[in-house]
């Protein structure tokens, strides 16, 4: 893939497939969850609230690193994303891993906080939003364009040329 190739898309078109990618997770959660529920008995939301939380940080992470080494999620295929390494390639499964892994970064120092400080649901949502919108934002500082945990997973978002930007 040539470098005029690898230009990043639009950042309104990333964080729109981002959303979309949100939405679409309701129902990788709602899956997980039930079978989660189901194989462990649980009849109560709050009880293995954290072994449910480690399930669905791995499933999300298969979900994520099978897509990512395809190349796109659902979500990028609508938006016309693609996921590639630093020289144009198809990411590898360790990269996709790698990144899967980065990306928390979108939300591990909100959440941080709000542990911290023992924040409520308004609280919460606002330094949330505000965190994603400072990171979001961060990529416009990069002469490529790129967020910052995909130079540092080593992997690049390009659109993928069928549709324009």
């Amino acid at each position: 893939m040539n470098t005029t190739a690898l230009v990043a898309p639009p950042i309104w078109r990333r964080m729109a497939c981002w959303t979309y990618e949100g939405i679409l997770l309701f129902g990788v959660v709602f899956l997980a969850g039930y079978l989660f529920g189901t194989l462990s008995q649980t009849r109560n939301a709050m009880d293995n609230r954290h072994p449910l939380q480690a399930f669905l940080f791995l499933v999300f992470g298969i979900y994520f690193v099978w897509f990512w080494s395809k190349g796109q999620t659902l979500a990028m295929k609508t938006w016309d994303i693609r996921l590639v390494d630093a020289h144009g390639l198809p990411a590898s499964q360790l990269r996709a891993l790698g990144r899967y892994v980065l990306s928390w970064v979108w939300f591990l120092p909100p959440l941080l906080v709000v542990s911290l400080f023992a924040l409520s649901g308004p609280e919460m949502t606002v330094l949330t939003l505000g965190w994603v919108a400072v990171w979001a934002t961060l990529a416009r500082f990069r002469r490529d364009g790129q967020f910052l945990h995909d130079v540092w997973a080593g992997t690049r978002l390009v659109g993928t040329g069928l549709r324009k930007p």
